[in-house]
């Protein structure tokens, strides 16, 4: 305690003495009280990590609350992570095979932080972007953080790079909306759900911006949503490469959207082309601050923290899914968004339309142990606020499959067909409740299962 205090005053007297914000890593840093800094709101530092122990620290001063957008972007054959502290305590452990590895972390304390980079695996150079630090100090500017209290940004709208497809209906000005709570809505494809976005959406975002989000397609979305949210402007965004994603102008229009709505498409294009970049970074600080993000089919399924990811391969039906629980058409990803109440959860849609309750339960048994999965029929969604609680919209139904004591996973290898047995299933219908975090509902179970020696392979009509 007294070396962390001792080092806390002596980075307060160098911060006070106003120095200049760093642009270079300078050794040696490698131990928490030789930090290096201060690091200033979007002033990139250049480092490098040039053996197998080598770590390196950095500080900067907060004066107010504030979001931050952490960013180490180094060579894909390498594997960096970072840490985030504040005097007490590690805030924020950065440890994903991701490129840039990257998040957004909401800190409420004021003064000295400070910033650890390690490996995890290779060596060499990288860069490290920390945005979002409010006060003076600031190097590049104010290019994100935007109004803790809801989605002001600072600054114009960034120039739009060549290439982007984009179409505004309504302002294109920012309009400034305070927002607290927010939440997720996960709609299972087909028609959508009008009921979902006036008694869940619209309440929320205040007559605020919205962004839909998608690889291809129109901005039929556009005059939908601008009607039946109230909202001030719409914007259709076609983010269809990596670079685009990486665009200052796509971040922003995320950054300052009150509700986010990714459309559906191919969700295996949405991560190749969105994952470890500025577009998924500015996902999650829309939910870090309060705001809704939402998404139909596609969109729906990049939601959770597991997600099928089929990418190249056809998509898998449950007969062929339940054969072998490493089927060729079975791939699972994970690391895109960070929401709270997506985590230990997979997703999937037009559910019963499409047979898709044995898959579902496929990739739960091969994932690890108290997974959950949501399984969402067309013209159907559930809407998730930050604390969890989960209602139902729509004429369909939403499926939560559980796992507790008595669930087993009978068989569960690859090369066998899979054998999973008393998983608990609730059925949810419009206006049912379901916590996805504490599993509190008024709806009764049921246990079902699947054993995939057989041709009729379900256990207990999983349906009914």
């Amino acid at each position: 305690m007294f070396a962390r205090t001792a080092l806390l005053f002596s980075l307060t007297l160098a911060s006070q003495g106003v120095l200049a914000c760093i642009s270079q890593e300078t050794e040696s840093n490698d131990a928490e009280a030789d930090a290096d800094g201060p690091v200033c709101s979007s002033q990139v530092v250049s480092g490098d990590i040039d053996s197998r122990r080598d770590q390196d620290w950095y500080y900067f001063d907060i004066n107010e609350p504030a979001s931050l957008n952490i960013s180490l972007d180094h060579d894909s054959s390498d594997d960096f992570d970072w840490y985030l502290y504040d005097p007490q305590q590690r805030l924020y452990s950065a440890e994903t095979s991701s490129v840039p590895e990257a998040a957004s972390v909401s800190v409420d304390g004021v003064g000295l932080y400070t910033l650890k980079v390690t490996r995890y695996r290779g060596q060499g150079a990288y860069s490290l972007d920390v945005a979002g630090l409010p006060g003076a100090g600031s190097g590049g500017g104010d290019t994100g953080g935007g109004d803790t209290g809801g989605s002001c940004e600072q600054g114009a709208r960034p120039s739009k790079p060549g290439g982007l497809t984009s179409s505004i209906t309504g302002n294109a000005t920012d309009v400034c909306v305070s927002q607290s709570g927010g939440g997720l809505l996960v709609m299972g494809g087909g028609t959508d759900v009008d009921n979902a976005f006036t008694r869940r959406v619209k309440p929320l975002i205040g007559g605020g911006d919205v962004v839909v989000l998608r690889t291809s397609g129109t901005d039929a979305y556009n005059d939908y949503l601008l009607n039946i949210l109230g909202a001030d402007s719409v914007e259709t965004l076609i983010v269809d490469r990596a670079q685009h994603a990486e665009s200052e102008y796509v971040a922003w229009a995320v950054r300052t959207a009150e509700f986010v709505w990714i459309a559906g498409g191919d969700q295996s294009d949405y991560l190749n082309q969105w994952q470890g970049t500025a577009l998924q970074t500015a996902l999650d600080e829309v939910l870090a601050r309060g705001g809704v993000l939402g998404g139909t089919s596609a969109g729906a399924a990049v939601q959770s923290e597991h997600i099928y990811d089929p990418d190249g391969v056809l998509g898998a039906y449950s007969s062929e899914a339940v054969t072998d629980l490493c089927h060729e058409y079975i791939n699972i990803s994970t690391s895109f968004l960070s929401a709270p109440t997506m985590k230990d959860v997979i997703v999937d849609t037009h559910f019963a339309e499409r047979d898709r309750m044995g898959r579902l339960m496929a990739f739960m048994a091969g994932l690890p142990n108290g997974i959950r999965g949501i399984g969402v029929d067309e013209a159907t969604s559930i809407f998730f606020t930050s604390d969890g609680q989960g209602v139902v919209d729509g004429s369909g139904n939403v499926y939560v499959l559980a796992e507790d004591a008595t669930s087993s996973r009978t068989q569960a290898s690859c090369g066998s067909p899979v054998i999973y047995e008393d998983v608990l299933r609730y059925k949810l219908s419009e206006f049912d409740e379901y916590n996805i975090l504490t599993g509190a509902t008024t709806v009764s179970p049921k246990r079902i299962g699947i054993d995939g020696r057989n041709n009729s392979f379900y256990i207990n009509q999983p349906y009914q």
